[in-house]
């Protein structure tokens, strides 16, 4: 049976295609990357990019979304167990130094500087980064719910936030990486001012959010 007519070994080609596509951001960047040097990192005939994919812009996109499902499940039951602002912010420092190690920053930087020019690919980083957000979301629900400031705040718009100061912070440190380190510091001392406020006394909270409502 052909590559063409089994199902089975047309999807491991699609899987080297898509972790080719990945490894070709990462390693050329998007400048270089075209369905020759895909091919050539996933070991298979420059052909078979259009055959399972159309165009290497489909590609892209789809790589864009494979990689960043496999990030999100691999962080998921960590995400679902974050009781707290600190706690979000000592694993956003974790997964930075892992993602940065394994590349994956770089591959998000190749994708933002090709989004701006190629609107599919615009969409698919759109998408990637909403998988994110999403779980973002759900932690600060949970962890604002059950603070004093939770009537205040708006999850929706601070997982965004959240998401959109994630993507600086990594493109930022590959020209200060000192720069960086300080707004990460600061964030930490921020989230220690929420906790302060999450410890107070019933009078004390409510205090608080009397004033806050008078704001």
């Amino acid at each position: 049976m052909s590559a063409a007519k089994d199902p089975a070994k047309g999807q491991e080609t699609r899987e080297k295609l898509l972790d080719g596509a990945l490894r070709t951001l990462t390693e050329q960047g998007i400048a270089k990357t075209s369905a020759r040097t895909i091919a050539a990192a996933a070991g298979v005939n420059q052909a078979l990019v259009f055959y399972h994919f159309g165009s290497v812009d489909e590609l892209l996109s789809a790589a864009c979304r494979h990689g960043t499902e496999q990030r999100v499940a691999r962080y998921r039951d960590r995400l679902a167990s974050i009781g707290s602002l600190s706690e979000l912010l000592s694993f956003g420092r974790e997964m930075h130094e892992e993602e940065r190690a394994a590349g994956h920053v770089a591959v998000l930087g190749q994708l933002l500087a090709g989004a701006q020019t190629q609107p599919r690919l615009a969409a698919a980083t759109a998408a990637g980064l909403a998988l994110w957000i999403e779980e973002i979301e759900k932690v600060l629900t949970r962890v604002l719910g059950a603070s004093p400031l939770g009537e205040f705040a708006d999850p929706v718009g601070l997982a965004r936030a959240v998401a959109a100061s994630f993507v600086g912070m990594e493109l930022y440190e590959g020209v200060d990486s000192a720069g960086t380190e300080r707004a990460l510091v600061a964030l930490e001392r921020l989230s220690l001012l929420v906790t302060a406020v999450e410890d107070l006394g019933p009078l004390a909270q409510r205090a608080v959010r009397h004033r806050l409502r008078r704001l």
